[in-house]
């Protein structure tokens, strides 16, 4: 972003872009800087033995991020870098980012084939310069050509060569280039301070991250807790009260088996009363009966006593029981 503002470039070019961390930051300084630079990304966004290899995904998330902020003056461009040669003139490209396959031969074939692009206020940034490990072979590269052409080494981190193709640079950056020992030290300390203050902040995020995902599980396992304990609360209520149903139901069915014995008993009680009824109107019957037998014989003795049987007394009573008997009907 710095070199962006001091080169202000017409054309930036970046050759390996992967997810899009250096190629984004070029577009931001473009874009704050209110710039008319033109921005390429050149990629197959399949990786290489040093990335490894990788599907489509890389590509549409860098896209989602990238159009959307950028897209009105910069390309993603998916394509090998060797087949890109042919959209650009010679002597056009102000900046150049090399970032791809980090073997010697490759690196250099990059240089070599892109150097003819490069316009008269070029310069081409390398990637990796302090890697002295594996099959990187740039910072032997990077020996090479710092001997040709003005040049600034960061040597923090992986390493950056800032190394100035074109003969007409901008003033302050040749002054940048021009920096003596003592302030090439402030300035290298400087953006190592920068880096690394970016580089805690990120382990902070990422350690905030982690500790987020951490009480999101905890508050996952809580909720998860609080289920089951509302769950065997519910259940538990939920026994209780059929329990307490069971109870109910159980003394009812007691209290109705009560009644019934004592309805039974009522019917027992009613029909022994009936029975008992029926042999006292039997005997009544009987009584009633006997006791008019006996009055109706006591009647007839005292009638043949008090009228005798051809008597003029007998003859009136029978006239007058035979009237009486015509008036009772």
């Amino acid at each position: 972003m710095f070199l962006v503002g001091l080169l202000k470039p017409k054309t930036l070019v970046e050759l390996g872009t992967f997810s899009g961390d250096s190629y984004c930051a070029f577009c931001q300084a473009v874009q704050e800087l209110e710039l008319s630079t033109r921005c390429y990304a050149i990629d197959t966004w399949e990786g290489d033995p040093d990335t490894g290899y990788y599907g489509p995904d890389v590509l549409e998330s860098l896209k989602e991020h990238h159009d959307p902020l950028y897209g009105s003056f910069s390309r993603l461009v998916k394509s090998t870098f060797d087949e890109a040669l042919n959209g650009f003139s010679d002597g056009t490209v102000d900046l150049l980012h090399i970032d791809g396959y980090h073997v010697y031969d490759v690196a250099r074939h990059d240089f070599q084939s892109w150097l003819p692009k490069m316009s008269d206020r070029g310069v081409v940034l390398l990637h990796d310069v302090n890697v002295r490990e594996g099959d990187f072979g740039v910072w032997k590269l990077w020996e090479e050509i710092s001997r040709d052409y003005p040049y600034f080494e960061f040597v923090h981190g992986h390493g950056l060569g800032v190394l100035a193709v074109g003969s007409r640079q901008p003033e302050p950056f040749q002054a940048f280039l021009e920096a003596t020992s003592q302030d090439g030290l402030l300035i290298r300390n400087f953006f190592f301070q920068l880096g690394l203050r970016l580089s805690l902040k990120e382990e902070h995020l990422a350690q905030l991250s982690a500790e987020r995902e951490e009480s999101k599980r905890e508050s996952q396992r809580l909720e998860e807790t609080i289920r089951i304990q509302e769950r065997e609360v519910r259940e538990a209520a939920v026994a209780k009260l059929d329990q307490e149903i069971a109870n109910l139901r159980e003394e009812r069915q007691k209290i109705l088996t009560q009644k019934d014995e004592e309805v039974s008993k009522l019917v027992t009680d009613m029909e022994r009363l009936g029975q008992e009824q029926a042999e006292l109107r039997h005997q009544l019957g009987a009584l009633e009966t006997s006791l008019a037998w006996r009055l109706n014989l006591k009647c007839r003795q005292v009638r043949d006593s008090l009228f005798r049987e051809g008597t003029k007394r007998r003859a009136l009573f029978d006239r007058v029981k035979d009237a009486f008997k015509v008036l009772i009907r």
